[in-house]
């Protein structure tokens, strides 16, 4: 099928592109990003009072400098409003990145990441505007969402206000490598932690006298690992995979078993659990706090006394999946269809911001527009993936219903 045609200047989003590339913006520092963004919109005709920040900020648990910047496009035909959405921030590998173009891709100078994942999509959704004004394109009403701290727990979707986004009745975030790759769910995620408190002794002297918090941090793990918690989980009820981050101190908490010498009296765990369904995802979590109960009754002193062992759990995000035939699947579908695209269908083993965006009641797909190796130094952008997807973006913005 030939491709349509599309009123796509390709010079135009490239340049958008290498110029948002070149902004730092790591997680939780999007204010420069955010603010090169807003000049770019007012500068392809997007007015300054179509342009704000939330104050989704205010209740992320993490230090941001800013909230979400949300566009709004009033429409040139009727329809129920549409969202495109995309996250500002970086994974702090990105830092410093300098993009250049070598060919079909850009790259970074190879010190750092590149930051594709997501500026493809922040450059896709000025592209759009932008596309859309020059043009005169017929569409119905827009909200162009950008969130902030994606990278470090989706927390700038999960804070915004469902009221900000207009009534929208489906979104398209951009946040994938291949424009033929439709991910239409995601698995959701339970975080759980662990503090285990056991009793300093020395370890050459007198270690009957104490109680290893770390032998009851290992004996708990391998009790998950046994009873078939720990990594990839396949049971009779459910599927997920689990995963331990961090085993050691918290914080300022330092333990006394820093030296060998001495029987460790503190270690901090935490872990996490995913699963396409939110109850087995809290099931994998309840198993290790099994675990780490029945530990606690195997490590004694002397005396019979145990370490006090506090777990606790709560989700993360939520999982999602869209129906083939929900209204939003069936607008992507068609649009690669024109542009003689066979979609792909695909279910995350990661979040994204479209397990909030839907569960704020906004049907989200994700599309891909070209980021390659991310969160490396050997990331790239493929340049004919993101010109794809941008073609794919209008395409959507513009169908008929």
């Amino acid at each position: 099928m030939t491709t349509p045609a599309i009123p796509l200047d390709v010079e135009a989003a490239i340049a958008h592109l290498m110029r948002f590339l070149s902004v730092e913006g790591v997680t939780g520092k999007e204010a420069n990003i955010g603010a090169a963004v807003s000049e770019a919109l007012k500068a392809v005709g997007v007015p300054a009072s179509a342009i704000r920040f939330d104050d989704a900020n205010k209740r992320i648990p993490l230090p941001t400098e800013t909230g979400n910047l949300i566009v709004d496009l009033p429409g040139t035909k009727a329809g129920p409003r549409l969202l495109f959405s995309t996250h500002l921030d970086t994974v702090p590998l990105c830092a410093g990145a300098k993009p250049k173009r070598e060919g079909d891709r850009i790259v970074s100078d190879g010190t750092t990441a590149l930051g594709g994942d997501a500026r493809t999509g922040v450059a896709l959704l000025v592209v759009l505007a932008e596309t859309l004004i020059k043009n005169k394109l017929p569409h119905p009403p827009i909200t162009l969402l950008f969130t902030v701290r994606e990278e470090s727990g989706l927390h700038g979707a999960r804070e915004l206000n469902p009221k900000d986004l207009g009534g929208a009745v489906m979104c398209i975030n951009v946040d994938g490598q291949l424009a033929s790759e439709l991910l239409i769910g995601a698995v959701g995620q339970e975080n759980w932690e662990v503090e285990i408190t056991g009793k300093a002794s020395h370890a050459g002297v007198a270690p009957e006298k104490g109680i290893s918090a770390t032998l009851v941090g290992a004996i708990a793990l391998a009790e998950a690992r046994r009873e078939g918690w720990f990594g990839k989980i396949v049971k009779s009820d459910g599927r997920g995979t689990s995963n331990v981050g961090i085993f050691g101190g918290k914080g300022g908490t330092v333990a006394a078993g820093d030296a060998t010498n001495v029987v460790t009296d503190y270690a901090y765990i935490r872990g996490e659990a995913r699963s396409p369904e939110a109850a087995f995802a809290t099931k994998i979590a309840e198993a290790f706090k099994a675990a780490f109960a029945k530990a606690q009754g195997e490590v004694k002193d002397d005396g019979g006394e145990t370490a006090k062992v506090t777990f606790t759990h709560k989700p993360a995000y939520p999982p999602f999946e869209l129906a083939k035939d929900s209204a939003v699947v069936k607008r992507a579908a068609k649009a690669l269809g024109i542009l003689g695209i066979e979609p792909n269908y695909l279910f995350s083993n990661g979040g994204l911001d479209a397990n909030w965006l839907d569960k704020h009641g906004v049907p989200t797909i994700t599309i891909g527009a070209g980021q390659a190796e991310i969160h490396t130094i050997k990331e790239y952008v493929n340049l004919t993936e993101y010109e794809k997807g941008c073609r794919l973006g209008i395409l959507m913005a513009t169908l008929e219903d």
